[in-house]
């Protein structure tokens, strides 16, 4: 078995984001509800003991919610997994948190980093804060400033990742591919990621799937970004997953899926859920290890 991966799962389902293509909505629970769970350490050091045999080189810190709501799970995470010495160790988050409430998460991030955390990957769907706003936080007046949030977190050593939904209406072509990219590169960004909006297989039809359904790239607009990478680009290299990384301008971007199977015999990733569980698919109940 060969491993790309290990996903920790963090947190509870709970979200201060209201995302309407809320992918982890769209897949199953596997015992994460709101109540956050204490760690099994014991399984976790399973998980990662498997995929160091399996390959594996990265650690996601990821949740079915905002991972950043329980910071002290997140430092738990960090010190449990530091005697195995994985390279590279990513957090995903929205981002809200960090940006509102700075001060307060200063000593964690610090404390994170001190511990190996090396990339924080930020979730967006557009480079303009209004746009982030109508999708992250509806209810609110204002989004977060992007760029200042960006570079305190260089400040502090951090690489960063953005991950950006693409969902139509938004970031839809490749006009504004090429201005999402400029921003990118301007901010100073290592890793650009594009995912386009993703339902699953098996699911219902729920205010999020049909939300996600009627907002879906067209065909025609993801050929033309895939197309504009091509042309514009220099193809670096292709994923297992399927993912494929280009350099435009000396901006690194991947566009990828974040459902995507692998089309070898290599996991995209491990999922350690708290409770204990190891799985290896985020949409089948019945892609568990342990």
């Amino acid at each position: 078995m060969r491993v790309h991966a290990l996903n920790l799962v963090a947190g509870t389902s709970a979200c201060n984001a209201r995302c309407p293509f809320c992918i982890s909505k769209m897949t199953p629970k596997n015992g994460i509800c709101l109540k956050a769970r204490k760690i099994n350490l014991r399984n976790l050091k399973k998980a990662c003991t498997l995929a160091k045999m399996s390959g594996a080189a990265t650690i996601k810190i990821t949740g079915k919610g905002e991972p950043t709501l329980y910071p002290w799970q997140i430092t738990e995470y960090l010190k449990a997994i530091k005697e195995f010495n994985f390279p590279l160790i990513e957090l995903q988050t929205n981002g809200i948190l960090l940006a509102q409430q700075w001060k307060k998460y200063l000593p964690y991030l610090n404390q994170w980093y001190n511990l190996g955390l090396n990339t924080i990957i930020i979730s967006i769907v557009h480079y303009d804060a209004e746009k982030n706003r109508q999708l992250f936080l509806p209810h609110e007046k204002q989004y977060t400033d992007l760029p200042e949030l960006i570079a305190q977190l260089h400040n502090l050593g951090f690489s960063i990742r953005l991950s950006c939904i693409l969902v139509n209406g938004f970031i839809c072509g490749k006009k504004e591919a090429g201005r999402l990219i400029r921003f990118a590169k301007n901010s100073n960004v290592e890793q650009l990621t594009l995912i386009p909006v993703t339902v699953p297989k098996e699911t219902g039809n729920s205010p999020i799937v049909l939300w996600a359904k009627k907002h879906a790239l067209k065909t025609a607009q993801g050929k033309e970004i895939r197309n504009y990478l091509e042309k514009q680009g220099h193809r670096l290299m292709e994923l297992p997953h399927g993912g494929v990384i280009y350099d435009l301008n000396g901006q690194n971007i991947c566009i990828a899926d974040c459902l995507t199977t692998p089309k070898d015999m290599r996991i995209r990733h491990l999922i350690f859920f708290p409770d204990g569980h190891i799985r290896y698919d985020w949409q089948y109940k019945g892609a568990v290890i342990l």
